[in-house]
C-alpha cells in the first residue's frame, strides 16, 4: 500500500527527496511535521464547518491550510529522511 501511495505522490516526493547536500535529520522532526500537518488539516476542517455561507471567500484559508496540511502528511508518512529535513530547512 505504501509503495502504491509513493508512486501516486512521486511528483511531490521527488521534488523533496532529490539532492545530494548534507542534511540534518532527527526523528522528532518527522513527529512534529505530522502533528503540525494534522493541526493544519483540523484548522481547514473547522473553517469548513464554522464559516459556510453565501460567499466563497472562506475557502481561501481552507485551500491554504488544507494544502499545507496535506503536503505535510504526505511528506511525513511517505517521504524519506531527506524530504523531512528539506521541509524543515535543516542543513
Amino acid at each position: 500500500m505504501k509503495q502504491m501511495l509513493q508512486k501516486l505522490f512521486s511528483p511531490v516526493l521527488n521534488r523533496f527527496e532529490s539532492g545530494d547536500q548534507v542534511y540534518s535529520y532527527k526523528s522528532s522532526h518527522r513527529t512534529i511535521l505530522l502533528v503540525m500537518s494534522m493541526l493544519f488539516c483540523g484548522l481547514a476542517s473547522a473553517v469548513i464547518l464554522v464559516a459556510p455561507g453565501q460567499e466563497l471567500s472562506y475557502l481561501i484559508p481552507v485551500f491554504v491550510f488544507g494544502g499545507g496540511g496535506l503536503l505535510g502528511l504526505v511528506i511525513g508518512f511517505l517521504g524519506n529522511d531527506r524530504a523531512v529535513a528539506k521541509i524543515w530547512g535543516s542543513r
